[in-house]
């Protein structure tokens, strides 16, 4: 088979879903993708400049940030010499851009307009996942603590926690975290943010405002709970698991478990509220880091009932995205492979 009839095969499986019994049309559809020149190497977590229609890709092995224009569907900057950056934060009011590098620890917060290197705020160690608290204008940052994967310490040392920075980069408060933490959700109606602590198998629970600890909600049926979402409205938190590769979901009132999915080996998830719907980026249940990425689609029937309504093939190692509500778009990171170039796959939500 030549390289161009390979590459047809890849795209037509990209555009046709796997559709969930019952399911007559397709809930997503496949607008555009985005191509990622000389990107080698895993892709890891995405931001976003909504007003400047802008997407942040980090690219974790390639040791770079690609700035990426969406109207004109095309990269058109990169930042270099990143030490393995996971996550991406612009905030449009100071027009500042903040990158969470989880190999040496840093924050580097970048003008975003020139790119220029501002700042660069040391924490202990792996600077992880990146939040936003528009009630106090601060940047949260994820860092610090052993990481497991796979049962091996993958790295980082000292106590986890999560840092409170303004958009200078001054860390203005901290919360301590009894592990690495991973994924984290805010309220925003509340005061509270949940947060994965996979280590010791369970969602801690703060407040951002005392800078506490208030319950620990274990994780009782699976493992490796790395990625998260929140349905505020409906008191409702999802949490993905790779061991075994699942879904919970937990009513924040109580801290009980209401529902277990079979899902993906994910890295990603995010609630859409405008349509009840909950996404899974990840590989199919065995697939390592690099294997073939899908994206489950869950209906919310009720806030303790869902249902799997579609699967789509994505594209190898996509196991990463960024949802954005206000266009009702839904973005996946592609790695490289072969002579197929690093990519941003965007779906389209129906």
């Amino acid at each position: 088979m030549g390289n161009r009839t390979a590459r047809l095969l890849i795209l037509q499986m990209l555009l046709l879903p796997v559709l969930a019994t019952g399911q007559s049309s397709p809930v997503l559809v496949l607008k555009t993708r985005i191509a990622l020149a000389n990107v080698k190497g895993r892709l890891d977590h995405l931001g976003v400049d909504v007003k400047g229609q802008r997407l942040f890709a980090t690219a974790f092995d390639n040791h770079t940030l690609e700035v990426i224009d969406l109207q004109a569907g095309r990269q058109v900057h990169t930042i270099a010499d990143l030490y393995e950056p996971q996550a991406a934060f612009y905030d449009v009011s100071s027009n500042r851009l903040f990158v969470a590098c989880g190999g040496d620890g840093t924050v580097k917060i970048f003008d975003g307009s020139t790119f220029q290197l501002l700042q660069t705020v040391k924490l202990s160690s792996d600077a992880d996942n990146v939040r936003y608290d528009a009630r106090s204008k601060r940047v949260l940052v994820g860092y610090g603590g052993e990481k497991f994967l796979q049962g091996k310490v993958a790295r980082g040392q000292g106590d986890g926690a999560l840092a409170f920075l303004d958009s200078a980069g001054k860390q203005t408060a901290e919360i301590a975290i009894d592990a690495h933490p991973e994924s984290f959700q805010l309220e925003k109606l509340g005061t509270r943010v949940f947060v994965n602590v996979p280590d010791h198998q369970e969602v801690e629970v703060a407040d951002v405002v005392k800078g506490s600890v208030l319950a620990h909600w274990l994780v009782k049926t699976c493992a490796d709970n790395f990625p998260m979402t929140l349905d505020e409205t409906h008191h409702r938190l999802f949490v993905g698991c790779r061991t075994p590769a699942s879904l919970l979901v937990f009513d924040t009132e109580s801290g009980k478990t209401v529902a277990s999915l079979e899902a993906l080996n994910s890295d990603d998830i995010f609630y859409d509220a405008s349509k009840g719907r909950v996404y899974v980026l990840g590989a199919a249940i065995g697939n390592g880091t690099a294997g073939s990425g899908f994206m489950d689609v869950f209906q919310q029937k009720d806030s303790d009932h869902y249902e799997k309504i579609a699967s789509y093939p994505t594209g190898p190692g996509a196991r990463t995205g960024f949802f954005v509500p206000e266009w009702g778009e839904l973005f996946v990171s592609a790695r490289r492979q072969g002579e197929q170039s690093a990519e941003i796959l965007v779906y389209e939500t129906k």
